[in-house]
């Protein structure tokens, strides 16, 4: 992937319907033949900034580059893109090959062309032999791949999906996704895929733009949204956390001591997000971490370099590889993700649980004014 080069770009796009701020001067930039996922939850602003780049809404300030050209008036059949919808949107009258085969008799493709591109297309989506079919005779999951062979059967510039595996159930959405991204990285053609779905973000895409209320909270790689989010929405919205509320005891040059009801808690500075980094002792801040990073064990192991505080087990799931334990701990519940099951535990068991520094998350609480 060429890094250096943009395929799609938006300078203060600002949207509104009737009054309501759906955008809020958002600026994006998509590399060419990447792979790019618009993340948020609904009413965000994803799905409005994807039909944007299609050409289906005008943005009300700011514009809209393809290829380095400026379409903010071009209409969509001109700015040689293929979208995918979350309905799978094909002539029900049609067969597959006809759904594949219209958009390349309204470029007028030679008809000696129209078969080879068919057959390539149906080959790579794995349908080849159901050319015949009519869409009620397949399955949702093959419908859903013939509407993806139909955008790609016109070799577009761009890829646009949006919420195109939401229909499906839990193991065909699985089964797309991996189909998708071997897509393509086998084509290489520069998409950009809406989602509220976090999982389907982290799995598919080379960067990911978490949204919300209008705004782009982050744009990262899917490790580094994960890892190392930049403000308590992406911490909280990306994957499970758990947060504790405290005061800053102390300050020192790597580390902060927060006093979280009787217990010292220690936070890498490194680790302080959000807008607002200065702090002084007395602020009020909330601690996040995930319930992976929090090791749990019967005893108080004193060669361990974590920090480790007593806490009761209160609620236990079986998770087929894992366990997803609930311990009350600093006065409140708190979910711990773990291979490291003992058998002797049970509710009510007294445990130990530990974290480093280094996996917590502090971010300044705002005062209300």
């Amino acid at each position: 992937m060429n890094t250096m080069v943009s395929d799609v770009e938006i300078k203060g796009a600002t949207k509104q319907f009737g009054g309501n701020i759906v955008l809020d001067g958002i600026d994006l930039e998509v590399r060419q033949g990447e792979l790019l996922t618009l993340l948020g939850p609904s009413g965000c602003g994803k799905s409005t900034t994807l039909n944007l780049i299609a050409g289906f809404l005008e943005a009300d300030q700011g514009d809209v580059f393809i290829k380095g050209k400026k379409v903010t008036k071009v209409p969509p059949y001109k700015r040689d893109l293929g979208m995918v919808f979350q309905t799978y949107s094909l002539f029900p009258h049609m067969t597959v090959y006809e759904n594949l085969n219209f958009g390349l008799k309204l470029r007028k493709i030679p008809k000696a062309e129209q078969k080879k591109k068919i057959d390539r297309v149906l080959a790579l989506v794995k349908l080849s032999g159901l050319e015949h079919r009519y869409p009620r005779e397949l399955s949702g999951g093959q419908r859903q791949r013939v509407a993806i062979a139909r955008a790609l059967v016109v070799e577009p510039e761009l890829l646009l999906l949006d919420e195109p595996l939401s229909n499906l159930d839990a193991k065909l959405r699985h089964e797309l996704r991996l189909e998708i991204k071997r897509l393509q990285k086998e084509i290489g053609v520069t998409t950009i895929f809406v989602t509220h779905d976090q999982e389907e973000a982290l799995s598919l895409s080379d960067r990911v733009v978490v949204m919300n209320a209008g705004k782009i909270e982050q744009i990262s790689t899917p490790t580094s949204i994960y890892k190392h989010p930049n403000t308590e929405f992406v911490f909280q919205f990306i994957g499970k956390s758990n947060s504790f509320e405290g005061v800053v005891a102390d300050i020192g040059q790597q580390k902060v001591s927060v006093q979280a009801g009787e217990e010292m808690i220690a936070v890498d500075v490194a680790n302080i997000i959000g807008e607002d980094k200065n702090l002084a002792i007395g602020d009020e801040v909330k601690l996040y971490i995930r319930p992976e990073n929090i090791h749990i064990s019967s005893t108080k192991e004193t060669s361990t370099s974590l920090e480790l505080h007593p806490a009761k087990i209160t609620q236990m799931n079986y998770l087929g590889t894992s366990w997803e334990i609930d311990v009350s701990i600093i006065g409140k519940s708190v979910q711990v993700l773990t291979n490291a099951y003992d058998s002797s535990w049970q509710y009510g068991s007294e445990v130990f649980v530990g974290w480093s520094p280094s996996d917590l998350m502090l971010i300044k609480k705002q005062v209300q004014r």
